[in-house]
């Protein structure tokens, strides 16, 4: 669940933090005190998109920070492991950085992460459920991933299967559809992979480390002269036919010879000096006969220069490394055989192919199987949230379309579609063209009600989704948010006095006006001010002894009701 939030410079709010609890949350206010940008300050954090519009004005930043209890979620868990996430306690925190001069910055308990990774982490803590979700509805689309969610770990195991074999399925039929391309360019291919593998194999690439050990010698012959005058004057100093290093550090070496019985002291001394003599010693040695091995070819460094020009036209056109153009070699001379051999090749292809196809329809098969038994599951719970929503004469039903011919979609064989007839006597129709506003606003909340238990969410915002509805349809709205806050802490926007009365914590949002600059301010509200804020809900600006009377009334009946 979401512990806390703190939110600076973030529209037209300057600082804020809030702390939540479990259960049912409500948020109130007038229209454009802010409620909204709370929440997409919340949805930012989720992994939204954003912008620098977003930016308070005059700042040069927005810093948005939340708390989250972790759920109990294998899922989570295996995703944080795989990002190299460490979770603390059980809790974990979600950080987001806009900047106006576009640098944005996301990171999960500390750790810096893509905001495609910080999406995919929220959605396992928090669960954002606008006016514009009523869209999922609205597209047939979507309608079978809705259905998906609903299903258990059997069908989803079975189409992760799917999935895996048909990304086999589209590999295979791109080569076996790349084979069958033109003969025309087929031929042509044919001549350029000659002319590239002849090319590569008459360099003679036997070595891979051969760049760099050519680029070796090349600067020894290149810098021969200064590599010998180095090596003679040193050899000079060491042990040249006078005043060399080695003859005064002998002498030295003989001096503590003569005294070194007559302390330690001195005879480390001695150990010291002719240790070193004889170590230089060895180095002069060693200089000389380097001297005497040293050469210069000239025609060495020209046939060097050459063979690294051509090393380095083959990089050019290969790879950025000799491995990296033999790689290329394999795989060009790979090309060239399969396309020779096209014949051969494309049975073999075909066969895969029809064995691919053959393992997605058996699978696909199982799928729309298990989905007509989820999709009747389905049907029996919508129907009985739709009944607590006031919608008792409304029938709903997942219509599979029967296809002439098998059809190979990404997710199975099925193109399916929400129906829903809302009268008695009236025929199925599709949901998308029949359904109100308010309809829908129930529909999705039907939805919502079932995915919660079993997708253990544990953060769930409703950011009034109870427009479009009044009376009892208000008052049922209201009972079943509170349903859902006995699985998942629920914060909800609303205008509603039903729902704003059912909720176990208020939150009165408004502007204010501080040294000149709109802010927005939030005050947890109970007792008489909740009871004034839910009679102004109900008869807006003025306040009557009635409208108190029937906040407390409204609050009586909730107390009951849950």
């Amino acid at each position: 669940m979401l512990q806390e939030i703190s939110i600076k410079n973030f529209a037209i709010i300057d600082q804020l933090q809030i702390s939540f609890e479990d259960g049912m949350t409500v948020l109130t206010g007038e229209t454009g005190a802010g409620k909204s940008i709370i929440i997409d300050a919340v949805g930012l954090l989720a992994g939204g998109r954003g912008s620098s519009d977003l930016i308070r004005h005059g700042e040069n930043k927005t810093t948005l920070q939340g708390l989250f209890t972790m759920p109990s979620s294998k899922r989570l868990l295996d995703l944080l492991e795989e990002y190299g996430i460490e979770a603390e306690d059980g809790q974990m925190i979600l950080q987001r950085e806009l900047s106006r001069n576009g640098k944005n910055v996301a990171r999960v308990n500390g750790n810096i992460v893509t905001v495609s990774v910080l999406r995919e982490i929220a959605s396992h803590l928090i669960d954002i459920h606008g006016q514009n979700e009523h869209q999922e509805l609205m597209d047939p689309l979507k309608h079978l991933t809705l259905l998906d969610r609903f299903a258990d770990e059997q069908l989803t195991s079975l189409l992760d299967e799917y999935r895996e074999h048909y990304q086999r399925y589209l590999q295979v039929r791109r080569e076996r559809n790349e084979l069958q391309s033109d003969e025309q360019q087929n031929i042509q291919r044919i001549d350029l992979l000659n002319f590239q593998i002849n090319e590569i194999e008459q360099a003679n690439l036997d070595d891979d480390n051969e760049e760099d050990e050519l680029t070796e010698e090349r600067n020894l012959l290149v810098n021969y002269q200064r590599i010998l005058q180095g090596l003679t004057t040193a050899y000079q100093y060491l042990q040249g036919e006078e005043g060399n290093a080695l003859d005064q550090i002998g002498v030295a070496m003989e001096s503590l010879d003569k005294i070194q019985g007559f302390n330690a002291h001195y005879a480390a001394f001695y150990t010291s000096v002719s240790e070193a003599y004889y170590q230089l010693q060895d180095s002069a040695s060693s200089v000389r006969d380097e001297i005497d091995d040293l050469s210069y070819d000239e025609s060495r460094l020209n046939e060097i220069e050459l063979r690294l020009e051509m090393i380095k036209q083959l990089k050019r056109k290969y790879g950025s490394s000799i491995v990296e153009i033999k790689a290329y070699y394999e795989k060009i001379t790979h090309e060239l055989d399969r396309i020779s051999n096209k014949e051969s090749y494309l049975e073999n292809l075909t066969k895969a192919y029809q064995k691919e196809r053959d393992t997605l329809i058996r699978i696909g098969k199982s799928l729309t199987a298990q989905r007509k038994e989820t999709a009747q599951k389905l049907e029996q719970e919508i129907h009985q949230q739709l009944r607590e929503l006031y919608m008792e004469k409304a029938r709903f039903q997942v219509f599979f379309h029967s296809e002439n011919e098998v059809q190979i979609h990404p997710d199975g064989l099925d193109s399916l579609e929400f129906y829903i007839s809302t009268n008695v006597g009236e025929p199925f129709k599709p949901l998308a063209r029949v359904a109100s506003g308010g309809e829908l606003s129930r529909m999705m909340l039907a939805l919502k009600t079932i995915f919660t238990q079993n997708q253990g969410i544990t953060s769930i915002i409703f950011d009034e989704v109870d427009t479009g509805v009044s009376g009892r349809v208000a008052q049922a709205i209201a009972n079943k948010i509170h349903a859902v806050s006995s699985h998942s802490q629920v914060l909800c926007i609303s205008h509603l006095p039903q729902v704003a009365a059912m909720a176990d914590h208020h939150f009165y949002i408004e502007k204010e006006v501080v040294n000149d600059r709109t802010t927005t301010h939030v005050d947890k509200i109970t007792d008489h001010k909740r009871i004034n804020e839910i009679a102004r809900m109900l008869a807006g600006t003025d306040i009557t002894e009635l409208s108190l009377a029937h906040a407390h009334e409204l609050l009586d009946l909730a107390e009951k009701a849950k």
